[in-house]
């Protein structure tokens, strides 16, 4: 057999025949270059990186055990992406769909403390976009979203909203630009019913989805301003400077802290309650806070961390999404890594030490520092 070691330039059919005689190197040499577009699109539908990687592991022993089903080489990538999606069909079907907390209950009081967290498979995760290598632009030429886009929060919020055959229509179609034949194929459909399943999943994801995305919104303020929000949102929390951070909000703005249901601000409460809300919490002078900036699910980004007095460290508190609108901040989502057994209503959860397991998702898969001194 030609060998296949990772210096070895080797054509794709003796990658794939190297593989079907059960070569795990050429196998894996052989999916390599899919992997991360596969992830991404395991994560659009299922709006979970933990599900994702389950499906990604289910989806890849698909693939190695069927490799003899692969009559097309050329075919490779469209019978990746059919494994993939029906990975994630069948996990969709044991799973409910996960949420954001402003779709879960109303706003909360801010002069009360946060409720207790829910499970944190209710809750959409952060996607580490820019660490998997999820690419600019878009994936073919008959692509509606870039694939950025398709990563975005709201997006990926308003994916859960579909029934789970019609996210992959619409994923197939208007992300990947897979034509309505090749979706068939996959679902093992119809075109007619294809083109229904996308007639009607674009009438319910206009609806929830905002009409300028965050990639056209940092396109237009540019590198260079994008930066001075970031460090300004970084610097006023440090500082504890309210007027400073309530300034950079928009008059409607939310704030919440997935795995807790409670969110403050929105269209009722806006701008004021986020205020009171900040005084009374995390920038009352209890806690002292440090950040470094990053990006996830194709949005601005901030890791936060607080000073854990039994480590004399700053350990990982929570990663924060920025959603802007213009260039105010319209909405903050954030990722909460610590543990969530606390007994005093989580009104000094960040006192409370990290979990190892969200602190490796959410921070280390990013690049993030897990503590700082």
């Amino acid at each position: 057999m030609t060998p296949t070691g990772p210096h070895t330039e080797v054509p794709e059919q003796q990658l794939l025949d190297a593989a079907r005689s059960g070569d795990e190197a050429a196998f894996e040499r052989l999916v390599a270059p899919y992997r991360g577009e596969l992830h991404a699109h395991c994560y659009r539908m299922l709006g979970s990186l933990h599900d994702t990687e389950d499906a990604m592991q289910e989806a890849l022993l698909r693939v190695w055990r069927n490799l003899d089903s692969l009559a097309d080489r050329a075919a490779l990538r469209a019978w990746l992406y059919r494994i993939a999606t029906n990975a994630c069909l069948d996990l969709i079907a044991r799973r409910k769909r996960r949420l954001l907390p402003l779709e879960y209950a109303a706003a909360a009081d801010p002069n009360q403390p946060p409720g207790e967290p829910l499970a944190e498979s209710t809750w959409i995760e952060a996607y580490p976009d820019e660490a998997l290598g999820v690419e600019d632009g878009r994936a073919a030429p008959d692509a509606d979203y870039e694939r950025r886009e398709a990563v975005e929060l709201a997006f990926v919020a308003a994916m859960q909203h579909l029934p789970a055959r019609q996210r992959a229509v619409l994923i197939l179609r208007e992300v990947l630009g897979f034509s309505a034949k090749e979706v068939g194929e996959t679902l093992e459909t119809s075109v007619p019913s294809v083109n229904s399943a996308l007639q009607r999943a674009r009438q319910t994801v206009a609806d929830k989805i905002p009409e300028r995305s965050q990639q056209l919104t940092l396109r237009a303020l540019g590198d260079r301003r994008m930066r001075a929000i970031v460090e300004e949102y970084m610097e006023a929390m440090r500082g504890g400077d309210v007027n400073r951070v309530v300034s950079m909000l928009t008059e409607d703005v939310a704030w919440s802290m997935p795995p807790l249901a409670s969110w403050y601000g929105g269209p009722v409460g806006g701008r004021a309650e986020i205020e009171e809300w900040l005084r009374n919490a995390p920038l009352s002078g209890d806690w002292e806070w440090r950040h470094r900036p990053t990006t996830a699910n194709g949005q601005l980004a901030v890791g936060t961390y607080t000073w854990l007095e039994s480590e004399r460290c700053f350990l990982p508190f929570s990663l924060d999404v920025l959603t802007l609108e213009g260039d105010k901040i319209k909405e903050i989502t954030a990722f909460v890594v610590r543990l969530a057994d606390t007994e005093d209503g989580y009104a000094r959860w960040p006192e409370y030490p990290p979990s190892p397991e969200l602190v490796h998702s959410v921070f280390e898969r990013r690049g993030l520092p897990t503590r700082l001194d």
